[in-house]
């Protein structure tokens, strides 16, 4: 029995294929990520630039034009079909404190800019400073504390947009 693959490509073009057709493709491997194929008596050089394959995204240059791929299997289409996205990560909206405690330090300031594992802020609670990266990059909204606030276990210290 042949598994099925779903292979969007750009996003525009749309093909399913089966594991017999992926095994009479004529192609051969001319060096790391990089292919010689023949398709009808045409040929063409093919190099995967970009790998995603958690994902299973890639970026293959043919002939020297790009190419997005994407690339299902039957669980992928599945988990699609209910509802459900895979590899995506949760969007954090707002960091809360984890124990009650000081804040010691705040880092950023409303409306500022921030890539993931930049210093937020730093709580300090238990005789230890805990220092709050971010979770993404994003944008502050809102900053709920000041340095010198006493926090409640789960009380909001910070939003993002």
């Amino acid at each position: 029995m042949s598994i099925g693959y779903k292979v969007n490509v750009n996003d525009t073009f749309h093909f399913d294929m089966d594991s017999q057709s992926v095994l009479q493709l004529d192609a051969v491997r001319a060096e790391l990520n990089q292919f010689h194929i023949l398709h009808e008596n045409t040929s063409f050089k093919a190099a995967i630039v970009e790998a995603d394959f958690n994902q299973k995204k890639y970026t293959v240059l043919v002939n020297g034009n790009s190419y997005t791929v994407a690339i299902s299997n039957p669980l992928d289409i599945l988990i699609k079909e209910m509802g459900f996205e895979t590899g995506l990560a949760k969007q954090v909206n707002a960091i809360k404190a984890p124990m009650p405690g000081l804040i010691l330090e705040i880092s950023v300031v409303v409306g500022q800019e921030v890539k993931e594992n930049d210093n937020l802020i730093i709580l300090g609670a238990m005789k230890m400073e805990n220092s709050f990266l971010s979770p993404r990059d994003g944008v502050i909204k809102s900053i709920s504390v000041t340095v010198g606030d006493a926090v409640d276990k789960g009380q909001l210290l910070i939003e993002f947009e």
